[in-house]
This record gives C-alpha cells, structure tokens and sequence, in this order.
C-alpha cells in the first residue's frame, strides 16, 4: 500500500482490515509491523522479503511460483513481473 506522508498508516489500516472483515470475512493475524518505505533501497529490501515469505513457509520453492503477487513500482505506477499470470 502506498500512503501520502501526512497520512496516519495506522488509522488509515485499521480502517481497511476492519472493512474487509466487515464486508468480506477476512480474519486477520492479531498483531503486525507496520513500515514506512521512504527510500527504493528500502522498498526494494521489504519487497524480496515478502516475496520470500510464501518459500519459506514451504508454499512454493521459487518467489516466481507464487500466484497471488500484485506490485507495482511505486516510482513509475508499472506493474512488476513477479508472480504467475
């Protein structure tokens, strides 16, 4: 997700996890860590993070298998090559 500077990342995912709950019942992990991406050395450490977590939960054995990766560059709006489809 991408979020203006002034905005406040915590109300603003409350509100959104509450509203998929709500609306869509998606139960959600109690706690998490949230992290303001300020630089694309950062952005691009945290994406290959995330990217790994489906691997090293034993989902997949490569990033790239895993089908449900929706990025885009948050510099250019393009969407990223990663993931099936």
């Amino acid at each position: 997700m991408s979020f203006p500077p002034e905005a406040k990342m915590k109300a603003t995912l409350k509100a959104w996890k509450g509203f998929l709950k709500r609306n869509h019942g998606v139960v959600w992990q109690g706690d998490f860590f949230d992290h303001r991406l300020r630089d694309e050395d950062s952005f691009h450490e945290k994406f290959q993070y995330i990217r790994m977590n489906p691997v090293r939960k034993g989902l997949c054995h490569e990033p790239g298998e895993w089908p449900h990766v929706v990025a885009y560059d948050r510099f250019t709006g393009e969407e990223l090559g990663f993931g099936r489809g």
